[in-house]
């Protein structure tokens, strides 16, 4: 059964970076869970840690900053989980912590809503800075504004309502997809190293032999040419990173 945390006061969702987050683990490594306690501790940071899946409901309710979890806690459950507790609480910070896993199943992590990926063992000290980083970027994104939309070839990409567009039409894209999308789009003639790309989009350092960012323009290039066939906006400069300059095939085939 899933454990329901006890109530706690309200604070808000979004806060600044220096102020006292409020945070959830949930994780059965006590060792590990110890440590980062103590540290959380000396930050006056509200906490606490449950040893079983809450669902994505209890988590809403505790009005939460960011949630640190070990997914081998969640079980077979864990993705469903992650994709759920995204979608009730889009604001929230997720921070997986979990023991050693292949690309393919940090990819698909990070496409169901995880803001960040850390691999056991790690040093708690580690974990609190990605906290850090992933609620500050949360927050930023949260404060921008109604940005002028981005039209380039048949798309239209809405920062303020998170949706690339082509005739009206959403592109059903993933949190990581429009992402990444806007950041190409709004850096449209710009080749862009595959690392600084993963740093800007995943916010931490890309490792040796990652391939994240090419699956992901590999799925957004899908999603692109299935509702704009007439054109071709991502182009790949190997070895380097990838391009965003709309081309209409049409004016291609007929030149």
């Amino acid at each position: 059964m899933p454990q329901r945390p006890a109530p706690l006061g309200v604070l808000p969702t979004t806060a600044p970076q220096t102020a006292r987050l409020r945070v959830a683990v949930i994780d059965r490594d006590s060792g590990f869970v110890v440590v980062l306690q103590k540290r959380l501790d000396r930050l006056e940071w509200k906490h606490r840690v449950l040893t079983s899946m809450v669902s994505p409901d209890q988590v809403a309710s505790m009005r939460l900053h960011a949630v640190i979890v070990d997914l081998s806690v969640l079980g077979f459950q864990a993705w469903e989980w992650l994709e759920q507790v995204r979608r009730a609480v889009p604001e929230l910070s997720i921070v997986v912590c979990t023991g050693s896993s292949t690309v393919a199943q940090r990819v698909r992590g990070l496409e169901l809503g995880a803001d960040d990926w850390i691999t056991k063992p790690c040093h708690p000290a580690e974990v609190i800075a990605r906290v850090r980083g992933v609620v500050a970027r949360r927050q930023q994104g949260a404060g921008a504004t109604a940005a002028e939309p981005i039209s380039t070839g048949e798309i239209e990409i809405r920062l303020d309502r998170f949706q690339a567009y082509v005739d009206g039409t959403s592109l059903d894209l993933t949190k990581r997809e429009f992402e990444l999308i806007h950041l190409l789009a709004s850096a449209e003639g710009q080749v862009l190293e595959r690392e600084e790309i993963f740093s800007r989009v995943w916010g931490f350092t890309m490792g040796p032999g990652d391939r994240t960012v090419d699956v992901f323009v590999r799925k957004l290039r899908l999603k692109l040419s299935e509702a704009s066939p007439d054109w071709r906006y991502i182009h790949t400069h190997f070895g380097i990173g990838y391009r965003f300059a709309p081309e209409s095939l049409d004016i291609q085939e007929s030149a």
